[in-house]
């Protein structure tokens, strides 16, 4: 069963990627969600290079997944951006539904100061 949810996902997120591209006005925020942590990027496409990145392990030695901490996550990410000059983004949720810990992630970038 699992190979059909990576194969799901991985359609999915093609077809996100083409319409979805990180300009250097507007990086694109690329999340990656895994059993144990939340990983996030910004990315300028035309240069090929990661400009920012947060994760749960930053927010202590025991940070879980879960909806608190993946807000926390989205806080961190936008405090590293706006430090970075970065204001606005393109959100990139990398073929994950936008419910639960994704959705989290981006409400709380939102309340951290980017837009998107």
């Amino acid at each position: 069963m699992a190979g059909k949810n990576i194969e799901r996902r991985e359609r999915i997120k093609l077809g996100v990627r083409k319409r979805v591209t990180g300009t250097t006005d507007r990086p694109r925020l690329s999340v990656f969600r895994s059993n144990k942590g939340l990983f996030v990027q910004i990315i300028d496409d035309l240069k090929g290079t990661t400009v920012v990145s947060a994760s749960t392990s930053e927010l202590g030695e025991k940070a879980k997944l879960n909806v608190e901490n993946s807000k926390n996550v989205g806080k961190k990410i936008a405090e590293k951006a706006l430090a970075s000059g970065i204001q606005s983004i393109v959100f990139d949720r990398n073929g994950y539904l936008y419910h639960g810990n994704i959705k989290a992630l981006a409400e709380g970038a939102r309340e951290g100061g980017l837009k998107f």
